[in-house]
């Protein structure tokens, strides 16, 4: 019971923006002035047989030590901590209030002092309603001060002439006009706190699409291109060639349209709230299932690929399965576009710790269409594989060649 308690009284539930220069000064001059203003009012009027007259305005040394450090540092903390309040507005109203229950009884206390210090009070209440980002114990913190000074009825509540009631009316609505102006500034920041958390969701979901799209068009608009060009070449002599060549195309051409619809589907219930229930032909997300299948249509265009799977094979999370798929295609795409006549390697090798997929070529000649790459491809895909705890590795061979290497820790995901 006590530990929820506590807990409950340490959750923040707001923030506390740092103070500017300008707020530091003004609640450091209103604490010196708070300050002068209880030690001036406690020296005119404490019964302690020093005439404060002798010494004019002011404290003398004499009144110092006549009144007692003690008794002068309670009416100093009744204020100082004022300069705290908007750093620290939950513990300068308990600093000011401990040390206005502590000045009770002594020699500077009041009915003229007590006016400064429970002004103090109210001033540190303010703060910590207005400021504080613990609500939960701010509100049992004044709730129970306000019970205490209520209770006492000591000396730190001033007794008010009648015709200075209608000036003290003005204190509550002052203090609650700029209450409501904080509050609705604070709603307005977090209005636009929670829209700029929108903009950069939506940024992050553009950029999502977009590596998909990447993904889907340079994959299959270079297979199509490289098969078209074998039919091509062999429309003449080998019809049947060509007409497998072709269908191949057709093939590519139909993957390529399905999982455009899919990531066009994505976009259009991301932007328009649609039910998934609504797409429900469009064609699921790819995974390793389908590398055979990604193999074949590559090997349709006149490519050698040769595809070996080592290990037991797992069933993975959709995502992890996708990143992997992508990891696969991207590699593929970049070697029939510029390994032309190479032979390309494809190694899924499982382990109960991780997935190490390999995509190795032999090295050849770059097609006509191959154009010096941005290098986004392979950036987007280290970005997914990081999210899973994974790496991705490119670069030429010693041998000769191209190698793009994936390492996927399993540990977590099965």
């Amino acid at each position: 019971m006590i530990r929820k308690t506590w807990a409950a009284l340490n959750r923040r539930t707001g923030t506390l923006s740092p103070p500017s220069r300008w707020a530091w000064a003004a609640d450091i001059a209103l604490a010196v002035a708070m300050v002068a203003s209880t030690l001036n009012s406690g020296y005119h009027h404490a019964d302690i047989g020093v005439e404060p007259e002798s010494h004019g305005p002011f404290f003398g040394v004499d009144h110092v030590i006549a009144v007692g450090p003690r008794d002068i540092f309670w009416a100093v903390m009744t204020a100082l901590p004022l300069a705290l309040r908007r750093r620290y507005p939950l513990s300068a109203f308990w600093m000011v209030f401990g040390a206005t229950m502590a000045l009770d009884g002594s020699v500077l206390s009041s009915n003229f002092t007590a006016v400064f210090t429970f002004m103090s009070c109210l001033i540190a209440a303010y703060s910590a309603a207005i400021f504080s980002p613990y609500r939960v114990a701010m509100i049992y913190s004044l709730a129970f001060g306000s019970v205490l000074l209520a209770v006492r009825r000591s000396s730190e509540i001033p007794s008010i002439k009648q015709s200075f009631a209608p000036f003290l009316l003005l204190i509550p609505i002052v203090l609650g006009a700029n209450a409501i102006a904080k509050w609705r500034q604070r709603v307005h920041d977090l209005e636009e706190e929670q829209e700029a958390s929108m903009l950069r969701a939506v940024e992050q979901e553009r950029a999502r699409i977009a590596a998909e799209l990447h993904d889907v068009v340079s994959h299959n608009v270079s297979v199509m291109v490289v098969q078209a060009g074998a039919a091509r070449k062999v429309l003449d002599t080998s019809p049947d060639l060509a007409r497998q060549a072709l269908l191949a195309v057709e093939e590519s051409g139909r993957a390529a349209m399905a999982e455009l619809r899919h990531v066009m589907g994505l976009l259009t219930m991301t932007s328009q709230g649609g039910d998934p229930a609504a797409t429900a032909d469009l064609a699921p997300q790819p995974g390793l299932d389908q590398i055979p299948a990604l193999v074949e249509r590559i090997r349709g265009g006149g490519v050698r690929v040769d595809l070996t799977v080592e290990g037991e094979a797992v069933p993975l999370p959709s995502g992890l399965d996708l990143a992997a798929y992508r990891v696969v295609q991207e590699a593929l795409t970049n070697a029939v576009k510029h390994a032309v006549g190479a032979l390309i390697r494809v190694t899924l090798d499982y382990s109960p710790q991780r997935l190490k997929v390999d995509v190795v070529d032999t090295g050849g000649t770059a097609s006509a269409s191959a154009a010096t790459g941005n290098g986004r491809g392979l950036a987007g895909l280290r970005q997914r594989l990081a999210v899973y705890g994974g790496t991705l590795s490119a670069g030429p061979r010693l041998t000769g060649g191209y190698m793009v290497s994936a390492v996927i820790p399993l540990g977590e995901s099965r």
